[in-house]
């Protein structure tokens, strides 16, 4: 995979009066003049703009320091992650699979040229060491695609430099202010060059975004949220980035969940079979997740055995039992996300956006339509539970258990919907509900791990060793779960009645 580097810095606007002293910038000892850079960088990115529209670029430059392929993501403002690769004709394989859940089948082509002579400054401290580099940038830009127009303009760019405290930036923010200079109007060189080269009647009018106003609207945004999640993810599990696939399995369940909870709302004609691809995608985003989660869950619980307790090779058991990789990006997931299947989905989630399924339901005032809907999750929670407090310990609670816990989660996803349109009665519902999913799965993880457990005891019986071990886990785990079953009537009691301020 191709180097990444957090890059942080602050864009100004110019008057060509140039740069003003900054040496007395507090921690700053000297101004270190580093030359005049010509570099020439094309950008690329789809004919309707996909990339520029999430924010994300993508270049081939030469000249400077780094000439190569640069592709930013956004972290926050005046924050990206920059990936970069060497310099070559054709955009590198990594890179190409980075821009595939926004780009999809769709060519990418050169949209603008940029030419800029940069004159580079490095601020250092006392003892030398590289604190910011600064740049005047004379910028000529050429659009190459959807229209002919150029532009051009002179910029000053503040880029801190590694492990620096970004408080620095204040600081020279304010010596620049001082001097007559004021932040740029654009979040980079690529967002000005597609402005100011737009054909007019590509130009859109500002202005703040419609508010959701229908029961419909605020589906929607939920839906947009999660499948923008999705699309967000993509890049970040494929570079192994920690929590990633989690959260892109979270992502998916609260769209499968939204489709069900709200088919008043969205016609389940058609989100049932989206419903069932998400179903197939959080499986493979699973395969290697829910058995790291054991492996750890297994591994600190025998940590906490005395080694006196410990017999045989239980921790080299339970490894080799997990799989030797860590998980992450296997070649079998990203060869998911690369898949027709995969970007079959999110073309289909993007076409549930652009022409939503709406019933009448959507067009009624969210504060009748979406309490009905979350209060009817509810009450499959509070049958699947209460069904449970009835039954013995045992296979059949521990089903009930579960089933509960699933619907809550469901329960939970529907109040996120709801709660910009009902406001703190569907957050307190939310908060409610993600106390008892936790409790509950705390429950589902001591029942898989005492699974878990059996096999591991029976193949080191086979094998000749002790299972003592194993056996003395599987008691402590038998503990934790009939704790949570000796917590849970107590827990509801408190519970059963939340939705009926909604």
């Amino acid at each position: 995979m191709a180097d990444t580097k957090r890059e942080i810095e602050r864009k100004y606007e110019s008057d060509e009066s140039g740069l003003p002293d900054l040496t007395g910038v507090a921690g700053v000892a000297e101004v270190i003049d580093k030359g005049v850079a010509q570099l020439d960088a094309t950008y690329y990115d789809t004919v309707d703009e996909r990339l520029a529209a999430s924010s994300v670029t993508l270049r081939r430059r030469t000249g400077g320091s780094d000439a190569g392929w640069h592709l930013k993501f956004p972290v926050r403002p005046g924050v990206r992650d920059e990936i970069q690769a060497p310099l070559s004709d054709t955009l590198p394989g990594d890179l190409a699979g980075l821009v595939r859940s926004r780009v999809r089948d769709a060519e990418l082509v050169p949209v603008v040229r940029l030419r800029s002579d940069r004159d580079v400054r490095d601020l250092v401290d006392a003892e030398g060491r590289v604190l910011a580099e600064v740049s005047v940038d004379a910028v000529r830009a050429e659009r190459l695609s959807g229209g002919s127009g150029s532009a051009q303009w002179t910029e000053i760019e503040v880029e801190l430099a590694d492990d620096v405290d970004p408080v620095l930036l204040d600081k020279v923010e304010k010596r620049l202010r001082k001097a007559g200079v004021r932040p740029s109007k654009s979040a980079s060189k690529l967002a000005r060059a597609l402005a100011e080269t737009a054909p007019k009647k590509r130009k859109l009018a500002s202005g703040s975004a419609e508010e959701a106003v229908t029961a419909g609207d605020h589906v929607l945004a939920y839906v947009r949220a999660q499948r923008d999640a999705i699309v967000d993810l993509d890049p970040a599990v494929r570079q192994d980035v920690e929590d990633s696939v989690h959260s892109m399995r979270v992502a998916t369940r609260r769209l499968r969940s939204t489709f069900k909870s709200f088919g008043k709302v969205l016609d389940r004609a058609v989100t049932d079979p989206i419903g069932d691809e998400l179903k197939w995608l959080a499986g493979e985003l699973g395969v290697d997740r829910d058995r790291e989660v054991l492996n750890e869950r297994l591994l600190t619980a025998l940590d906490e055995v005395p080694s006196a307790l410990v017999s045989g090779p239980v921790a080299e058991r339970v490894s080799k039992w997990a799989g030797d990789s860590p998980g992450g990006a296997s070649g079998r997931l990203i060869g998911v996300l690369d898949s027709h299947r995969y970007l079959a989905l999110l073309d289909t989630l993007d076409a549930v956006l652009t022409d939503p399924p709406l019933r009448e339901a959507a067009g009624k005032k969210p504060g009748k339509v979406l309490p009905k809907a979350v209060k009817k999750d509810f009450r499959k929670v509070a049958r699947l539970v209460e069904q449970a407090l009835e039954l013995d310990p045992g296979s059949d609670r521990d089903v009930a258990i579960h089933e509960a816990r699933k619907k809550t989660k469901r329960t939970r996803y529907a109040a996120e919907a709801a709660t910009p349109a009902l406001g703190k009665p569907a957050k307190d519902l939310v908060k409610t509900m993600k106390s008892l999913q936790n409790l509950l799965g705390e429950h589902q993880d001591s029942v898989m791990a005492r699974g878990t457990l059996r096999e591991l005891s029976a193949v080191a019986h086979a094998a000749g060793e002790s299972a003592f071990t194993y056996g003395l886990l599987y008691g402590r785990e038998e503990q934790r779960a009939a704790a949570v079953e000796a917590e849970l009537p107590g827990f509801w009691a408190g519970t059963k009645g939340a939705t009926e301020v909604l």
